[in-house]
This record gives structure tokens, C-alpha cells and sequence, in this order.
């Protein structure tokens, strides 16, 4: 076991809420299935946070209502934010009523940020990373505090960044959770440096914000390689959006620097994205199984890294066909190694991984040395895990190396990582007696994933094809 493999996932794997063990489907043949995904967990928690920002009400629809998304609105509520949710008589009761929710809305009517508020984080990092920020603009404390792993997980981007621009917080000297961020009601706000070479977020996470500082926000990175980019730029389209003056390296301005203008934010009426990250798991079974899925609403624009699916599924060996229907691709009955930096979309990493490790060819996975502070060590996990089922995966100082065998059936624990257990899925397409353990752990960003696996494949719940 690697040395940087983390505790709490052998910690996890005890806890008897962690014991259940789904039978992963193996595909009965080609898959031929329409799947409708769910909103996207980055757009919808961004949307909250600018809403509650917002000098007027504004509506979110077709919100992702998970565990994540459910966290932030709850935080928000506790700190003064009304979000009233709302379904439509005609969507109700129906199919899209359940996985997509169409005819459901959100209303955010913003107030005056308040404490003293207690804010439960669970393990998600949009929460941890872009609402202290926020709460600096409150008045009265904030306490954060969630699930042990967020513990774990860095915070000092966002706790330096904010004691530097004048903010009081208490964290005992972790950079970590548990911590307390003292509202004064303002905050000046300026120019800030921060290492974000550990996550994104942390930029997001004073870029959101920025609007309601006294002057704004100057962000400039001054650490390794950014990841996640994407993210960013999804961030800096959103305040745009939202009436928010950003000036942005990619609009020829200084590399690794960001400013937001201090001014207020429009209530919008927002129709969110489906989450392109998860749609992985269903197109990665149309690639493994040769056959065909598609994925309506899927944007002909977005900055969601999801989006960048079309182009390494290709060169794995599907096809991808963007029309009025969606994104439909399929698989060629083979798939093909391939040696990528993911650096920009790590959170992608689990389900190639998992494809990965059925194709006729080796493939190497860089850029992604920042998983191993993700929902747990993403790395060790996959490795662990794909060879606890007889594979060949090695990590190097930055990624994977997947060197595809014959794989046998056993348990893929997942860690309380979403994505490690849709991994699971995929390789239970083609590998029988796969066995995920705590698949409840999709919840995290996908609700009733294996609802929509199984719908996909044509097995009756709880069967194995």
C-alpha cells in the first residue's frame, strides 16, 4: 500500500453503514437505452451561492436536488437565505418528476446574512470552500463543521486568503475543519495570493464572493499547476451572468489572475444544465458494451469539464453524435488505451479508469496528483480496488498506469466516494460478481443512480443479468 494511501478509507470500510453490497448488473449485450441525467452539482451550488448574493429573488430550475446541493441550501437557510421549492402540478407523478424533476423550481429570496448559524458541510467541497467566504459577509459567527473525511480535506487556500482580506476565523491553527468564521457584516476585500494548486475551488470560492466585498476581489494564484480550469471558467460565466464585472486571464489580462468589481448581482431565472460528470458512467456502458446511449439536453456550449466525455470517448473508441435528441455516442465493440493529462478535468478520472481497465491496450492517467485529496485518495482507492479484482494498476507521482487483464468478481469498496462506486458499475458491465459496496454513496451528486443503471440495462432492481 502506497504511503500516502489515507486512514479513513480503511477507517470507512468498518463502519456498518458501509456494509450493504450491490450486485453490480453485468450487461445482458449491447446497451441501446435514452438515459436522462440529473442537473449539475457545480452549476446548482454556484447558482445558489450567487442567488444569495442577489439584490433581488431569482429562480433555479431544474435544480439537482442531492446530498450536496441539499447541504448548501441548508447552509444558506441557516444563514438567513429563503429557498422555497416548488414542483408543477403538470410534471408531478411523472417520469422526469423523479430522476430530472422538470417541472421543479427553487425560489431564493435573499436577506441580510445572519448568525449565529451552524453549517453541516458533509463531505462535499463546494460547500466547505464557497460558503465562508460568504458567511464573512454575515452578522455573527458561522461554525463549520461535517462528515470526518472533510476534516481531511484542505482548507488553508480559503482560510489565509480570507483572514488576509480581513476576515476573523478560528480554526485552531488546522487550515482545517472544524472552524468558526466571525461576520462582521463586511469585509474590504482586495488584492489576495493563494495557492490553489490542491483545488480550484479555492478561487471559486473568493470569486463568488467578491461582488459583496467593499472592493471587490483581486485572486491571484502563485502555486503549481492550476487544476480543474474548467471549473473556473464555469465560475467567471456565472457572475458574468449574474451582472458581475470579472476580468479573467483568458481575456488577455495577467496569467493566474482574477478581479471582480464590488457592485450588486441580478436575480436570475436559471434552467440548470444536466451534470455532464455523471452522464460518464452511462456513455463509458455504451463504449464497453459496443452499443448505443443517449443523453437528451446535453449543451451545444458549457463549460462543465463533463463536456470534454465527446473527445476522450472517441479516442477510446466510440463515436459522438450531438443533434436535437442530445449526445448520443457508441461504442465500436472495442476499447482503445490512451495516455491523457486530466489535470483540467480530474473528477473524470474514476470512470476512464474504469474503461481503462477493459481496454486491449495499456493507458496512463496524468495531471491528476491532486485526487488524492478528493472525496478520499482517489489514486490508492482506484488501484486498490481494480486490483483487488485481478488488475494491473500502478500510481506514479501524478496519475495511473492501467495495464488491462482478465478481472474477476469481488467487492469494489468505494470509500463514501461517489464516483469510486459509479466506477464499480462500469466495470460490473462486462466482470460478473462485482459487488459495490455502500452504492448509497452516489446520493453524494447522482440520486437513485442504481434506479437509472438498471433502467438503462433492462434489469429488474436487484437482478443480476
Amino acid at each position: 500500500m502506497p504511503s500516502h494511501y489515507s486512514g479513513p478509507m480503511t477507517d470507512q470500510r468498518t463502519r456498518p453503514a458501509d456494509s450493504a453490497l450491490w450486485p453490480a448488473p453485468t450487461a445482458p449485450g449491447r446497451i441501446e437505452a435514452t438515459v436522462t441525467v440529473p442537473g449539475s452539482k457545480s452549476v446548482t451550488n454556484r447558482a445558489l451561492v450567487l442567488a444569495a448574493l442577489s439584490s433581488e429573488p431569482g429562480w433555479l430550475r431544474r435544480p439537482l436536488r442531492s446530498r450536496d446541493t441539499l447541504l448548501m441550501a441548508g447552509a444558506l437557510r441557516a444563514m438567513g437565505v429563503e429557498i422555497e421549492e416548488t414542483v408543477s402540478s403538470a410534471s408531478a407523478g411523472t417520469p422526469e418528476a423523479g430522476a430530472r424533476a422538470t417541472g421543479e423550481a427553487w425560489r431564493v429570496i435573499p436577506a441580510p446574512l445572519r448568525g449565529p448559524a451552524t453549517v453541516d458541510v458533509g463531505n462535499a467541497g463546494t460547500v466547505m470552500r464557497f460558503l465562508p467566504p460568504l458567511a464573512a459577509l454575515a452578522t455573527g459567527p458561522v461554525r463549520f463543521d461535517g462528515d470526518p473525511r472533510s476534516y481531511e480535506r484542505p482548507l488553508h487556500g480559503v482560510i489565509d486568503a480570507l483572514r488576509a482580506l480581513g476576515a476573523r476565523v478560528e480554526d485552531e491553527g488546522r487550515g482545517a475543519l472544524p472552524m468558526t468564521v466571525h461576520g462582521s457584516g463586511s469585509l474590504a476585500g482586495g488584492q489576495v495570493e493563494i495557492d490553489a494548486s490542491s483545488s480550484s475551488q479555492f478561487v471559486s470560492a473568493l470569486l463568488l464572493s467578491g461582488p459583496g466585498f467593499n472592493n471587490g476581489v483581486e485572486v491571484r494564484h502563485t502555486g503549481r499547476t492550476l487544476p480543474s480550469m474548467p471549473h473556473i471558467r464555469m465560475t467567471v460565466e456565472m457572475l458574468r451572468a449574474a451582472g458581475a464585472r470579472v476580468d479573467a486571464p483568458e481575456d488577455g489580462g495577467s496569467a493566474n489572475v482574477w478581479r471582480v468589481t464590488p457592485g450588486a448581482l441580478l436575480g436570475r431565472d436559471l434552467t440548470i444544465e444536466p451534470d455532464l460528470s455523471n452522464a460518464q458512467p452511462f456513455l463509458a456502458a455504451a463504449l464497453v458494451t459496443g452499443g448505443s446511449v443517449t443523453v437528451p439536453d446535453w449543451p451545444e456550449h458549457t463549460t462543465q469539464p463533463g463536456d470534454a466525455l465527446r473527445e476522450i470517448f472517441t479516442a477510446m473508441g466510440g463515436s459522438c453524435v450531438l443533434d436535437e435528441r442530445g449526445l448520443t455516442l457508441t461504442g465500436s465493440g472495442r476499447i482503445h488505451g490512451i495516455d491523457i493529462d486530466l489535470g483540467e478535468v480530474g473528477e473524470l478520472t474514476p470512470g476512464i479508469a474504469a474503461v481503462a481497465a477493459l481496454a486491449e491496450g495499456e493507458s496512463v492517467l496524468r495531471g491528476v496528483g491532486h485526487l488524492r485529496l478528493h472525496e478520499t485518495d482517489r489514486l490508492a482507492a482506484l488501484a486498490k480496488e481494480i486490483n483487488g479484482l485481478g488488475g494491473d494498476v500502478t500510481e506514479t507521482e501524478d496519475g495511473l498506469r492501467i495495464r488491462p487483464r482478465p478481472l474477476r468478481g469481488g467487492v469494489f469498496h468505494t470509500y463514501d466516494d461517489h464516483r469510486l462506486a459509479t466506477a464499480g458499475a462500469v466495470l460490473g458491465l462486462a466482470v460478473r460478481g462485482v459487488e459495490v459496496e455502500n452504492v448509497a454513496t452516489t446520493g453524494k451528486t447522482l440520486p437513485d443512480f442504481p434506479a437509472l443503471w438498471t433502467d438503462m440495462l433492462g434489469v429488474p432492481a436487484g437482478a443480476r443479468a
